[in-house]
C-alpha cells in the first residue's frame, strides 16, 4: 500500500472512474493518504462522484508517471470520523480554503480488497493487493 501511495503523491493527479446508471464517469483527483494503515481519498458530499461512489462503491484509479502507470481498483468504505477528515486535511492544507472537519461536506474514503497494478512498457505487469 506504502507503494502505491507514493506513486500517486507522485504523480499528483490520478484520474477516478465512478458508474453514473451505465455510464462510466472519470475525473482528475489529487488527494491521496494514509490514515491508521489505510488509503484515502477526499471529495465533498455535495459532488456528483460522491453521490455515485455512494450508489456503486466500486472504483478505479489510473495514475501515470513517466513511463510507468497504475490501475488501483477496489470498494471505498465512507469513514464518518472527525479525526479521518482532520487527518486528510492536515496532511493538505491547500484544502483547507474549500473544506473543513466540522463543514458536513467533507468525506474520507478509503480502499477495502484493493488491487493495484503497476505497469510499463518495459517490465511485465506487477499486482499488490491491500
Amino acid at each position: 500500500m506504502q507503494e502505491v501511495w507514493k506513486f500517486l503523491k507522485e504523480c499528483g493527479t490520478y484520474y477516478l472512474a465512478t458508474m453514473d446508471g451505465e455510464q462510466p464517469r472519470v475525473r482528475p483527483f489529487g488527494t491521496a493518504e494514509i490514515f491508521e494503515g489505510k488509503l484515502y481519498i477526499q471529495t465533498g458530499n455535495k459532488k456528483e462522484v460522491y453521490q455515485q461512489i455512494m450508489k456503486n462503491p466500486y472504483v478505479e484509479i489510473c495514475a501515470c508517471n513517466g513511463g510507468k502507470w497504475l490501475r488501483l481498483s477496489g470498494k471505498l468504505i465512507r469513514d464518518d470520523r472527525f479525526e479521518a477528515r482532520k487527518d486528510m486535511l492536515d496532511k493538505n492544507p491547500m484544502l483547507r480554503g474549500m473544506y473543513n472537519e466540522l463543514d458536513g461536506n467533507t468525506e474520507v474514503l478509503y480502499f477495502e480488497n484493493a488491487i493495484a497494478t503497476f505497469y510499463s512498457f518495459t517490465e511485465a505487469p506487477r499486482e499488490i493487493k491491500f
